[in-house]
């Protein structure tokens, strides 16, 4: 050994074998020691506490000279730090269960981005719109990872959640549990919102018919080194953990299945798809074995999920004698077979099958049936009606001349019953301790939506206990901060909570669309709080204004119908609004000012508004300037002064706040906030303001904003087309100041949206089509622009209006087909132009790997000097039967030069006509 070494290894034994607690990632960091120490057998600190600390030190933000919060560096040690967080993703095989378990929201979220990143998924493009068998085998992965992670944290945010017990307040813990919590809501409002892009990913997935690969610790060091260093091998189809198709599409209908039964509480027709996606995982099950190393399925879970879509969507060929008593007895409820449910209970006396509080939960439930007084005349058997409305609890719903009218119809049904028959024993007479009781009564609360049931489930609970706040039993009870304060301000405990829970669950009930409860609800709380609070009256006011837009715009609004004259009323008195101390959410006035410009209310938002309220509210501010700008349009452009005020306002939204650092070797840099503070809103307020709008002409205007501004870029290739771009500005004095790379995306989403709102407005196809050309998506470009031309010429039988198809539209349909290699194509679309280019439409021809149908396409030429071309090229080549497929396509008489321009300009259009209709028939 030489001097050299022996002094390295002396070194390297000096080393302590434990970093000290307080560096130890920078130790691993230093000395490349992760995987030795994800061997031993109990890691301290486990694994995913080091993806913990791994990625808060990456996203830690640096402060500049100044003091000023700068976001986190882009440098080699917070690349590194996420890398290793990878890598110990990888260790654990990315199982979402350990994963999930054990990470928060936000810290999931940004290590499966992460992956996204480094497995080459393109930022800003929706992974609904990328098609999973042509990419890499690792990249598909990581997108079926992040859109598997994205449905189930939905679905697990669905289930009602007991609040932990508080212990003693903390300022600091309290700041931080509250930061963690928004930063949950806002990525659960995101993955919401991609809900449907995710199942329909998933659904995309079970399509495959390939193993794929998820990134493995070497793989993560491959993609780490050199360029030069890695020859492909991480985008191969053999690189990193394989896993098997069965494993993949077992994973991913038991999550789809998942998603589909949390669906079904709102719409019904879904437990069928949820049934076949957990029946299926049970095939998969049976076929690749319950050891699988990549498929970890709970299987008394799954086996829990199809029981309960046995019953909620009973298959044809299960009789119920085969169906378990739980069944019988939900079959039995939902059918109103009240005399079968007896029959299942009275037969399962004999096992026991069915624990207590199942059956004290069925007590509850006709509990609320007895309310409405249809139990007990659903049974035959007056023996049964003795026993049921003998009970207590049903003594207390029926007076006693009730009672008596209940036995003498009976008795006209049942003429020969016995009426000494004394009721039997009640199964319902178990007795239950206290806390047992308290337990039920705050399911009861947590499931009920009847205002009168809610106050009277409170008043049970504040009668057994003074100690608990019962607004806290369901994490799912949320209201808005701004109205929190005053309501937990109440010093009534009972009435604190019922004002609480009523506003919680009449917003949750407006929020699922269920606003004939949600109306219930507000109007008891109204009722409540008019009482003691005129402030919390005029909360409830406004709430049921919000309500009432909403009932309309969902209902009557969807088919054009105009709002009352009282609603409209209503809202412009919420504008002018100039009550103090009155707690505002943002959100009713967008919606007031969105419903204003969607009913076209525009001379009450040009003239009428106050100013007092276009300095204060920025959405009224936004729609003032939409409604001046829509009112000026007919005029010279000289006159539209408020576009180019809105061009401002938007301008400013989009643009970000620079500021300078000078680094250790004395340079100065430029660092860039994403989002700058000076605009009237931040552009995610204003994208979800938008995405509230309906009427088509103020979604052409704002979306032409924002192509002309994603046109003023300096390295800009291809232009987007817009109708009224011409009323914008043609240039920005600061480009800098601009994120181009935000209005690209909310370009992309604007015209997502607008096209759910009419997918047969032709200007916002040709908008959709210039994006997919813009971005050398050559094929889907071609389906728009044919679409476009297809929507308003009845599927080609009529011409496509010139100002549809002008000579830009026509070059760029060119393009892409030249670009696919269909040359034939190329010569044809020459035709369509103003002035036939016949350079391009000669120089298509000559090429011979034509990727189209050729001369099968020749009797859509007209022009004769064209189809002249190819009969010499094919003579040329000697290609003696497409010549004379040439030849006879000019010998039509009705392509004859001597021929009237009537004839000619008919037969042209008849030809357009079938290869545009064979076009579309081809890309469709």
């Amino acid at each position: 050994m030489s001097a050299e070494a022996a002094d390295r290894e002396a070194a390297t034994s000096s080393r302590p074998c434990t970093p000290p607690q307080t560096c130890w990632f920078e130790f691993l960091l230093e000395e490349s020691l992760l995987e030795k120490h994800l061997r031993k057998p109990c890691p301290d600190p486990a694994p995913v506490q080091l993806i913990v600390q791994f990625l808060e030190q990456a996203s830690k933000p640096s402060v500049n000279e100044q003091n000023q919060v700068q976001p986190p560096p882009d440098n080699k040690r917070n690349r590194i730090l996420k890398l290793l967080a990878l890598k110990v993703a990888a260790h654990l095989k990315w199982d979402l269960d350990i994963l999930e378990k054990s990470l928060s929201v936000p810290v999931l979220n940004m290590l499966l981005n992460e992956l996204l990143c480094v497995s080459k998924v393109p930022p800003g493009t929706k992974h609904v719109d990328m098609d999973l068998a042509t990419l890499p085998p690792t990249t598909a992965m990581a997108i079926l990872l992040y859109n598997r992670w994205a449905i189930r944290t939905i679905v697990q945010s669905s289930f009602p959640v007991k609040q932990a017990k508080p212990g003693p307040p903390q300022l600091s813990v309290m700041n931080q549990m509250q930061q963690e919590k928004e930063l949950t809501e806002n990525i659960l409002k995101v993955l919401k919102e991609q809900a449907s892009d995710s199942i329909l990913v998933l659904e995309a997935a079970l399509k495959l018919n390939k193993d794929l690969y998820v990134h493995t610790m070497r793989t993560l060091d491959l993609l780490a080194m050199e360029p030069g260093m890695v020859n492909g091998e991480t985008e191969s189809s053999t690189a990193g953990l394989k896993i098997k198709t069965e494993e993949m599409q077992c994973q991913v209908c038991y999550d789809l299945g998942a998603a589909y039964f949390q669906q079904g509480s709102t719409n019904s027709a879904v437990y069928e798809n949820a049934r076949e996606k957990f029946f299926r995982t049970k095939e998969l099950i049976a076929e690749i074995g319950s050891l699988s190393l990549h498929c970890t399925i709970d299987e008394k879970r799954l086996a829990g999920y199809c029981q309960a879509c046995d019953v909620l969507v009973p298959s044809s060929d299960i009789t119920s004698q085969q169906l378990t008593p739980y069944s019988q007895v939900h079959i039995c409820l939902r059918s109103g077979n009240y005399q079968e449910v007896i029959k299942v209970f009275i037969e399962d006396n004999l096992t026991f099958s069915l624990p207590v509080q199942f059956r004290q939960s069925v007590l509850r439930e006709l509990f609320q049936k007895a309310q409405q007084r249809n139990v007990c005349l659903g049974l035959e058997d007056l023996q049964y009606v003795f026993m049921i409305s003998s009970h207590e609890l049903f003594i207390t719903l029926l007076k006693d001349e009730e009672r008596k009218l209940l036995v003498d119809q009976m008795r006209k049904r049942s003429p020969r019953v016995n009426l000494c028959i004394k009721p039997m024993t009640s199964f319902y007479d178990i007795p239950a301790s206290a806390s047992v009781n308290i337990g039920q009564l705050e399911h009861q609360l947590i499931l009920s939506v009847d205002p009168w049931r809610i106050r009277q489930i409170l008043i049970e609970l504040h009668g057994m206990t003074s100690e608990r706040q019962f607004w806290t039993v369901s994490n799912k009870w949320e209201v808005p901060s701004v109205y929190s304060g005053v309501i937990l301000g109440i010093k009534d405990n009972l009435t604190r909570d019922l004002v609480y829970i009523l506003m919680a669950k009449g917003l949750h009930c407006s929020t699922v669309m269920d606003f004939s409860h949600a109306k219930q609800l507000f109007a008891a709380c109204l009722e409540l709080v008019t009482e003691f609070s005129p402030k919390l009256r005029q909360v409830m006011l406004n709430e049921m204004l919000l309500l009432d837009i909403y009932t309309h715009e969902a209902g009557t609004g969807q088919s054009g119908e105009r709002p009352p004259s009282d609603l409209i009323s209503r809202v412009r008195g919420y504008l002018e609004m100039r009550l103090p101390d009155i707690p505002l959410r943002q959100v009713i006035a967008e919606e007031c000012v969105a419903f204003m410009l969607n009913w076209k209310e525009n001379e009450y938002l040009t003239l009428q508004v106050p100013a007092f309220l276009l300095q204060n509210n920025p959405y009224v501010k936004l729609g003032q300037l939409l409604a001046a700008t829509i009112k000026e349009l007919p005029g010279p452009k000289e006159s539209r002064r408020t576009a180019k005020d809105l061009w401002e306002v938007v301008v400013q939204i989009c643009s970000v706040s620079s500021q300078h650092k000078r680094g250790n070797d004395g340079r100065v840099s430029l660092i860039k906030q994403r989002e700058s503070t000076l605009g009237i809103m931040y552009r995610s307020e204003l994208l979800s303001f938008i995405k509230k709008l309906r009427e088509p002409l103020v979604l052409t205007i704002i979306l032409s904003l924002f192509v002309k501004l994603h046109n003023v870029r300096e390295d800009i290739v291809n232009d987007i087309t817009a109708e009224h771009i011409s009323i914008w500005p043609s240039s920005i004095p600061n480009l800098q100041s601009v994120d181009f790379e935000a209005v690209a995306i909310t370009v992309k989403e604007l015209v997502r949206y607008a096209r759910s709102i009419n997918p047969n407005n032709h200007s916002w196809l040709i908008i959709q089509a210039d994006i997919y050309f813009a971005t050398n998506q050559y094929s889907a470009a071609l389906h728009y622009y044919l679409q476009a031309g297809a929507v308003c010429s009845d599927f080609f039988n009529k011409a496509v209006p010139p100002d549809v198809y002008t000579d830009q539209v026509i070059k760029r349909m060119i393009k892409c087909c030249s670009l696919l290699n269909c040359h034939t194509q190329v010569a044809i679309l020459c035709q369509f132009l103003r002035e036939i280019d016949y350079k391009t439409a000669f120089k298509s021809l000559q090429e011979q790997n034509s990727h189209d149908a050729m001369d099968s396409y020749y009797d859509y030429i007209w022009d004769v000097t064209i189809l002249e071309y190819l009969t010499y090229l094919h003579h040329k080549r000697g290609e003696t039967d497409k010549r004379q497929i040439a030849i006879k396509a000019i010998g039509q008489t009705e392509l004859n030069a001597s021929n009237p321009e009537e004839v000619l300009q008919l037969a042209a259009q008849r030809r357009k006509k079938k290869f545009l209709q064979a076009m579309a028939k081809l890309y469709f």
